[in-house]
């Protein structure tokens, strides 16, 4: 635990109990996820049947039929894409081809078979009975281009039952699209050396071929039974060009042939543990790499510059320090003999964790020391230690269905916490600001879901990619004491209330009366409250939930919440640093759901001018960008800046040498905190800070960025935002010109804080482009372009517009596209907004009804606290 934490005797009275409630931590992580496993076994096979007569029709669902069980797949692809663009461009082919077979085990007399493919042309198929050879005649085949993506296969003669084996043989070609899903391709630039010395270094064009398959993108490679609980064994066979390597979950042997006239090169990869579909993964490329052997071999991927330039350097050492880590941690060795991690200019999601082949954004797996950040390195170690953590669970151990896909994301969000810790890198204190605070704004909706649904609610595509939200990744099981024996002894009764209901407690405490309360929390609130039990001692002041051990807000009296308030006023190192960010959180909040005035939520940030800690900030900063998105069109939004201005001085000026030097402090989270306090500053007009920028931008396009990379994302920001169109096209011209991917992230948000609304305009159209903005950066483009208040009605109105295009070219990625109308949509507080909203039913379809059922609570708490917000503020000036 962090410095100053020491609290009064009342601090914990009688408040223990109420922890009681709170989640588990790693031991009962493992205990649910072993109960869950048990429940659903992932790969045992459904008990034989033998119905009275033979299954004929589509399935009733969109599931595949119990009758046929995967057990193992030959699968080769032959993909004609070259990585360095030939003289003859017309030689340049964007297809594949391939042949499949899949042994199954025939549990029930069957004449159909149905798998999945899709954009795909099957070419041939045949069925043929494993122990024989003996051919079934094929009366007929298709595939359904509909939600289910059935190939349908008929046969004259049936199957028999009883575990009898046949393998089907397809043969196929597809083509690879620039989509960054399935099997796609996509393209960067590398420095060629000049011939001649007085010649300039050029840039050629390259071009790789990879896959992302989650959740359900096998089938756009290959027929086969895409569901996550037909787990089988993988044998992949990858037929390529000269000059290029082929990579894929299992270790390959690479030899040349010929195949019509044509050199080539066929890799053949060791059969890999039996596994879902979802976790294959492959890459074509001219990608350099570099090795680390630790009883396991690391292998790093990336372009050929990263490599050289020793960007992979860090990720080779801290992936060694993590699997050390959890091998220890689990008792249970990394069951293969390698891990390829690959840095990929374009992917679509942060990383993919592809059992013995993580996929990575470059700026997820690189770094360079030079130029990059501590945010960047502690991202790389970060991400790392979430994707290993998913090879025991996820890829060992998977979720039967879609349907309790927490199981795969909540546990790896915790084990990164734990993982990292092998690098040096304690953030356990920063799983309330991260996970807990995040997963409570949208627990707190009607339309919110609980960790895990019923398998027959998530059927389509677009429902299972609508559950890789906050709630999935972030609603994880804290701490809980290992002593107590009653809950260990009912893990399973109190766990599934957990996992199966939608939202979270707010405990509301009356301290004049005893009385305490629990029930749901909701920002439009639908319950009652009920007595819970009652708190004895009534003196002085009462703190709940120490330390945020539990998943639930709490609330008190007025009174008790100003004696916080004057406790934290008078010496804020009585309450825990954590208990400072949540009482601040917990009150806005509570605040928002209308069971408690604003002004006291807002009195409780007055305190932080003494305060220089990173968690009660970034809290308070949180929820003042809360007011901030509701006003700052309004005559509130005057006062409210100069409050901040006022409020951020102290924190400016505690980190002011270091910034005017060119340093950071020590401790992790003052880093964090001094990059706040220059945002703040800046945006709220503090003139010493955007002078500050100014110069130190002036410098940088002078040809000396002497900005230390942690603050250069805030300065590239205030500068451009306080500048004009010539900063902006500065700005864009180094984004262009950037290499390192983290650099280029940090120009590419700077760039969205113009006041310029046509310069805004022109970025939008930017991320139309994909050789201007990368695919993979479009959602994220547009999301910063919104977070400004000049640029979010373009971005809602440019949504609008392209949704067609949007969902066309980016909608199967995991990423759902309820992200992007989350955040283009975070101001909405009027009728006409949320009539606006109401229009578009076209779009994703849950998160349509969050942002709507939020827009509805904006509504109603700004008609009900303008004027009080705008006292208030005024009143503190």
């Amino acid at each position: 635990m962090a410095k100053g934490t020491g609290m009064s005797k009342a601090l914990a009275v009688g408040v223990g109990v109420l922890t009681v409630s709170s989640v588990c931590g790693l031991v009962m992580m493992a205990v649910m996820y072993k109960i869950q496993i048990d429940k659903f076994p992932p790969v045992s096979p459904p008990t034989p049947t033998k119905p009275p007569v033979i299954p004929t029709g589509l399935p009733p669902t969109l599931r595949l039929p119990d009758n046929l069980i995967p057990e193992s797949y030959k699968v080769l692809i032959q993909p004609y894409l070259y990585a360095v663009i030939p003289n003859n461009y017309t030689n340049q082919s964007f297809a594949f081809t391939g042949e499949s077979t899949v042994r199954v085990k025939c549990m029930i007399v069957s004449k159909s078979i149905f798998l999945h493919a899709q954009d795909l042309n099957v070419t041939t198929v045949e069925v043929r009975k494993s122990d024989s050879d003996e051919k079934l005649p094929v009366s007929g085949y298709k595939i359904h281009h509909n939600e289910t993506n059935f190939l349908e296969i008929q046969l004259k003669d049936a199957m028999s039952g009883n575990e009898t084996y046949y393998d089907i043989i397809t043969k196929f070609e597809g083509e690879l699209f620039d989509c960054l899903d399935g099997f796609y391709v996509s393209g960067y630039t590398e420095k060629v050396k000049a011939e001649e010395e007085e010649e300039e270094d050029e840039d050629q064009e390259r071009l790789f071929a990879t896959s992302l398959l989650q959740p359900t993108n096998a089938r756009k490679v290959f027929p086969c039974f895409d569901e996550p609980a037909l787990k089988a064994v993988f044998q992949i066979t990858i037929i390529h060009r000269p000059h290029t390597v082929a990579l894929s979950n299992g270790i390959g042997e690479a030899h040349q042939t010929e195949i019509d006239g044509e050199e080539w090169i066929m890799t053949t990869f060791k059969e890999t543990p039996i596994m879902s579909t979802y976790s294959l993964a492959f890459t074509v490329s001219d990608f350099k790499s570099k090795t680390r052997h630790s009883g396991t071999k690391i292998n790093i991927h990336a372009r050929g510059d990263a490599i050289y330039a020793g960007h992979a350097d860090y990720a080779l050492e801290v992936t060694e320090k993590i699997l050390i880590r959890y091998q220890d941690i689990f008792g249970l060795k990394y069951p293969l003999t390698k891990i390829d991690q690959i840095a990929l200019p374009d992917i679509s999601v942060g990383a993919m964790e592809n059992w013995g082949f993580i996929s990575y954004q470059e700026s997820g797996l690189l770094y360079d020391k030079y130029t990059a950040s501590t945010f960047d390195q502690e991202r790389v170690a970060t991400l790392i230690a979430r994707e290993l953590a998913h090879q025991w669970f996820g890829n060992l151990v998977t979720m039967h269905w879609w349907n309790d896909l927490w199981l795969n994301e909540g546990f790896a969000t915790y084990m990164s916490y734990i993982g990292v810790q092998a690098d040096g890198w304690d953030l356990r204190d920063l799983i309330v600001l991260r996970e807990t605070q995040t997963a409570f704004q949208v627990d707190s909706l009607n339309s919110s879901h609980p960790l895990s649904l019923q398998e027959n609610d998530i059927q389509t595509f677009s429902e299972i990619t609508e559950l890789f939200d906050d709630i999935t990744y972030s609603k994880i099981m804290t701490n809980i004491s290992h002593n107590d024996q009653e809950t260990k002894e009912d893990v399973e009764g109190f766990m599934s209330t957990w996992i199966e209901q939608v939202g979270y407690p707010v405990i509301t405490i009356i301290t004049q009366t005893g009385e305490t309360s629990q029930e749901h929390f909701l920002l439009k609130q639908t319950q009652v409250r009920r007595p819970h039990f009652q708190l004895q001692d009534k003196d002085e002041w009462v703190l709940a939930n120490v330390n945020c051990a539990g998943f639930f807000r709490v609330n008190y009296d007025e009174e008790n919440w100003n004696k916080l308030r004057m406790q934290l006023e008078r010496n804020h190192h009585v309450i825990p640093i954590i208990n400072r960010g949540q009482l601040i959180d917990d009150a806005f909040n509570i605040a928002r759901a209308h069971r408690l005035n604003v002004t006291i939520a807002l009195s409780l940030t007055k305190y932080l001018v003494n305060d220089t800690e990173y968690i009660p900030w970034e809290s308070a900063l949180k929820n003042l960008d809360h007011l901030i998105l509701m006003f700052d069109r309004s005559e509130v939004y005057g006062p409210i800046t100069k409050y901040l201005r006022n409020l951020i001085t102290g924190l400016y000026d505690h980190f002011e040498e270091y910034t005017i030097n060119g340093t950071v402090p020590e401790k992790h989270t003052d880093q964090y905190n001094q990059v706040n306090a220059i945002s703040v500053a800046c945006s709220n007009g503090l003139t010493k800070c955007i002078t500050m920028a100014r110069s130190l931008f002036k410098d940088y396009k002078n040809g000396t960025n002497d900005i230390h990379p942690n603050l250069r994302k805030a300065i590239y920001c205030s500068a451009i935002a306080s500048g004009d169109e010539y900063d902006w096209e500065f700005a864009w011209i180094e984004y262009q010109r950037a290499t390192v991917a983290a650099e280029k992230d940090k120009l590419r948000y700077a760039l969205s804080c113009t006041k310029e609304i046509w310069l805004l305009n022109r970025y939008l159209q930017y991320t139309l482009d994909p050789s201007k903005i990368r695919k993979m950066d479009m959602f994220s483009t547009i999301n910063y372009i919104a977070k400004n208040v000049a640029g979010q009605p373009l971005a809602w109105d440019f949504v609008r517009e392209h949704w067609s295009y949007i969902t066309q070219e980016y909608g199967a990625g995991v990423v759902s596209l309820g992200s992007l109308l989350d955040a283009v949509t975070k101001r909405f507080s009027t009728d006409l907004q949320r009539e606006q909203e109401e229009k578009n039913q076209g779009l994703a379809a849950r998160a349509l009804e969050q942002v709507i059922e939020r827009t509805e609570a904006n509504i109603k708490w700004v008609k009900e606290n303008k004027q009080i917000v705008k006292d208030w503020f005024i009143g503190e000036l």
